[in-house]
């Protein structure tokens, strides 16, 4: 092969993936955009059939930015983040072995949503030691085809890339299951040697709120949790 082939063949590539980049870019940025008008409707439509007069039980919806938007679910706060950039799989994914990624390895680009689960009061008290959790992320490839990694989302996992396209309703039925997981997803009492020690400037400049770690499971980890 030739120097001017290898060149070739170089901008070839590289002409290809930024390509399918790009599209896998936009499509993913419109899935998120659905994400966005979803949050805001379930947040009307949950608010006017909540019979409590508690204003503190309830959903808000906030669009923090360009690539991140928040809802909050009384004591709970999800946070669906989009990644600007593109990724590829590793090679020991499972992904790899499914029909529709070995004809086309292009398919295996995908944008990624994640969502991730805080307390409420980690924002609002500005407790910068609390934990949040990443309960799912959303992978979404060229062709709009799309899987689940997460709580509670056994329909749309791995083994079914390639076989549905992603819509608004299949969206909205995510989001509600991430939803339930969250609510069920309770605060647990920390181990009594985490906390059993507390500083003098904790207490007297009253930060104890703000310094001791606060987290629904301390410990957890992404598949360990099989409630």
């Amino acid at each position: 092969m030739t120097n001017k082939d290898k060149k070739e063949q170089i901008l070839t590539a590289l002409e290809m993936k930024s390509l399918v980049k790009q599209k896998v870019y936009d499509q993913t940025k419109e899935v998120f955009g659905i994400v966005k008008e979803i949050l805001q409707e379930i947040t009307q439509e949950f608010n006017s059939e909540l019979h409590v007069e508690d204003k503190r039980v309830g959903f808000e919806y906030k669009e923090r930015s360009e690539f991140e938007a928040e809802l909050k679910v009384a004591g709970d706060l999800l946070i669906f983040s989009m990644h600007s950039n593109i990724f590829e799989f590793d090679r020991n994914h499972n992904v790899w072995k499914l029909n529709y990624v070995k004809e086309n390895s292009l398919y295996s680009f995908c944008g990624i949503i994640n969502v991730y689960n805080f307390l409420s009061d980690s924002f609002k008290y500005n407790r910068l030691e609390d934990l949040g959790y990443l309960i799912s992320r959303l992978f979404v490839n060229l062709e709009n085809h799309f899987f689940v990694e997460g709580k509670r989302q056994e329909e749309y996992q791995y083994n079914n890339f390639g076989t549905k396209k992603i819509n608004k309703e299949i969206i909205k039925d995510i989001i509600l299951r991430i939803i339930i997981y969250a609510i069920d997803f309770d605060l647990l009492v920390p181990p009594y040697d985490n906390v059993k020690i507390a500083s003098v400037a904790q207490l007297n400049e009253k930060v104890e709120y703000h310094r001791m770690k606060t987290g629904k499971r301390l410990g957890f980890k992404f598949n360990s949790d099989d409630v």
